[in-house]
């Protein structure tokens, strides 16, 4: 096992890059990536770095050149040959050959795209503009390294038994979290964590603990690289991300409100079984589901990503039984902002009712609240979303105000199109 608390200590650029590997990202990017370089090659799209955490000032926290530094190098990655084949002959959701032939040419040979980095205040500017296909695969490595480098600045204000004793509390209190989850017989549960981890070599050991923790109750992980090498499955579907460039590329009022079922629709077509998940949020839950198309029924579940998770959950099971489908035969995620507690709360309210499944992000992979380093370690609240399409504004309602972004007359037009009159209005944690 690999001792955490030497190797932050003693890590330099040369033997510890952040992002090393081009599959050291989510499994649903690729997905998602798969399908627009089909059929959205002509798209443009800027992503940019959104700190919802006004009070972490990253610029002042983070080195520049170190930044530049590691995102040069995302850089100079490609697929090694061990990783090709398993892309393209891997079974993922007990399909083998997801990734098309052609997608796989396309991917071997793909570099990185270049970035704009500028410091505005205390914070830092980071976008990404060119061919949605392209860009899109700088969100998840653009985030691990800014999480990560702060947590680097921290750290290195710590001796090596300071480090020491910081990671075998953080050990302990993944364990204890574990532990606490192990009388939940039914418990179907994944690790979310890469974007906002505390470092990858710390996603990896917290991977390997539920593993060990929790059996076949570990479902896998989002992340592509961990998943190769731990030999577990690669979790995820499709993000918020594809209604919310579709919805920016529509025309008229009546292509804006069509425009989220087109992207299930597309999806359909590419993928199928347990890659069938509704993520029905984007733009308010209620409104989707009333409106949706009867052949969505027969989709196998929806994730849970905003609002309260309960009625949301209550939401689809109503949904469901309206439209003549056994509730008890379909999936519901939960990821948002999870821990132990309300794993566990949502679990005693839903277990029986329909299949369960948990997306543990942020709070498995990078929670070391008061465990040494005052507070600045906590997580915070760090998002890289598309903020254009092809020159126009992306807009995300969300059911939770506090994570709607958009230009405020067109969230005003997005809200009378969906019919949106009802958020919650909850800061996030992460």
């Amino acid at each position: 096992m690999i001792d955490l608390a030497k190797r932050v200590h003693d890590h330099t650029w040369k033997i510890d890059p952040i992002v090393r590997s081009l599959l050291d990202t989510d499994f649903y990017k690729l997905l998602m990536c798969q399908t627009v370089h089909k059929r959205h090659a002509d798209v443009t799209v800027t992503f940019s770095l959104i700190n919802r955490s006004k009070d972490v000032p990253l610029a002042d926290l983070i080195d520049e050149g170190e930044l530049i530094e590691q995102l040069d190098h995302v850089r100079t990655l490609s697929l090694s040959r061990g990783e090709i084949t398993w892309l393209r002959g891997n079974t993922f959701y007990g399909k083998q050959f997801m990734f098309t032939p052609e997608f796989i040419d396309w991917f071997r040979n793909f570099r990185m795209p270049p970035y704009h980095l500028e410091r505005v205040g205390d914070q830092y500017e980071l976008t990404f503009e060119g061919p949605w296909a392209e860009v899109m695969l700088w969100e998840v490595p653009a985030l691990a390294i800014l999480m990560e480098l702060r947590s680097r600045a921290v750290l290195r204000r710590l001796g090596k038994l300071d480090l020491q004793v910081l990671y075998a509390r953080a050990m302990t209190r993944v364990w204890e979290k574990i532990e606490a989850l192990k009388d939940l017989p039914n418990l179907r549960i994944s690790d979310f964590g890469t974007r906002r981890r505390h470092s990858f070599l710390w996603q990896d050991w917290c991977v390997s603990a539920m593993l060990e923790g929790l059996g076949e109750r570990f479902s896998g992980t989002s992340n592509c690289l961990i998943a190769l090498r731990r030999e577990v499955e690669a979790i995820g579907t499709n993000a918020h991300e594809l209604p919310m460039v579709y919805a920016a590329l529509a025309g008229s009022d009546a292509d804006l409100a069509a425009s989220p079922y087109q992207v299930l629709e597309n999806w359909q077509k590419d993928y199928d079984g347990n890659l069938l998940i509704i993520l029905p949020d984007t733009f308010g839950t209620q409104t989707f589901l009333d409106r949706a198309p009867g052949w969505m029924k027969y989709w196998t579940g929806i994730r849970i990503d905003s609002g309260d998770p309960a009625t949301g959950a209550e939401r689809a099971i109503s949904w469901w039984a309206r439209n003549g489908q056994d509730p008890r035969e379909k999936l519901v995620i939960f990821s948002d902002g999870l821990d132990v507690g309300k794993i566990r709360e949502l679990y005693r309210q839903f277990d029986g009712r329909v299949k369960l499944g948990f997306g543990w992000g942020t709070l498995l992979t990078n929670d070391f609240r008061g465990l040494g380093a005052g507070d600045g370690l906590a997580p915070f609240s760090l998002v890289c979303k598309a903020v254009l399409a092809n020159g126009r504004a992306t807009v995300k309602l969300s059911d939770n105000a506090a994570k709607a972004m958009g230009p405020k007359a067109e969230i005003a037009r997005y809200k009378r199109v969906f019919e949106l009159a009802v958020q919650t209005n909850e800061q996030p944690v992460v």
